[in-house]
């Protein structure tokens, strides 16, 4: 039996280092590739006003979270029901780096020991198509999959979107390695090319305009994503 949890948060904002807080969780269960309606869905006081930016995006607002129960409320219900299942994550660093720091407040083992595995389906989905844009909000345009009624973002509802997009992005696989049933013969020909003289190389710098404009999509991209995209990274 393959159990398989699809996870989404949402928190007050970007930096958990700096003491942001998880606000919502949301959990939806597969067995064997098969969504099993066992959902797991909490909202979460975080003790914290969500920053601005933050609060645009979920519309979590403090008055609504001030009477939900504390992380620590819910902490052994949410490590019983995630407990050796693997984890399917968009963006899986963000989600974790936030509950790794939740589980560390209570003294808790880091959230990858209470699972069998994390698989990160925005690596997944950056393998299968290079050079496109691949949120949640991409992927289920691309796999004419509905978010029309999406006007917010709501952990629950982000999960049960990426496990539509996990079934759809692996269907009729088990896992993302390609399988070659035979072997196939190639015949490598060798084709003299003839010496050719190479012109000058012409070389273009960016412009201050063109760096602005570079720096300007990267921004977007890690707002898109919520963190830092790779270029970023660097």
């Amino acid at each position: 039996m393959k159990r398989q949890i699809v996870l989404d948060t949402e928190t007050t904002g970007l930096n958990a280092r700096a003491g942001d807080r998880v606000i919502e969780i949301g959990c939806v269960e597969m067995i064997n590739r098969k969504l099993t309606g066992n959902n797991f869905h909490r909202y979460i006081n975080p003790e914290r006003d969500s920053e601005e930016g933050a609060l645009a995006v979920h519309g979590l607002t403090t008055e609504f979270l001030s009477d939900k129960p504390k992380f620590a409320e819910i902490a052994d219900e949410f490590c019983e029901y995630i407990k050796g299942a693997e984890v399917v994550i968009h963006n899986a660093p963000f989600d974790v780096g936030f509950l790794n720091a939740e589980f560390a407040r209570l003294g808790l083992p880091a959230f990858s020991d209470c699972v069998e595995s994390v698989t990160d389906t925005l690596v997944q989905a950056k393998e299968l198509h290079p050079g496109k844009r691949n949120s949640l909000d991409a992927l289920c345009d691309r796999y004419e999959i509905s978010n029309s009624h999406r006007k917010l973002h709501g952990a629950l509802l982000d999960a049960e979107l990426l496990a539509d997009v996990f079934l759809a992005m692996s269907r009729g696989q088990n896992s993302f390695a390609i399988e070659v049933e035979e072997a196939v013969e190639v015949k490598i020909v060798e084709e003299i090319i003839p010496d050719t003289p190479i012109g000058e190389v012409i070389v273009c710098y960016a412009t201050a305009l063109d760096l602005e404009a570079h720096e300007s999509l990267l921004s977007g991209l890690d707002k898109e994503i919520r963190g830092k995209s790779i270029w970023h990274l660097n």
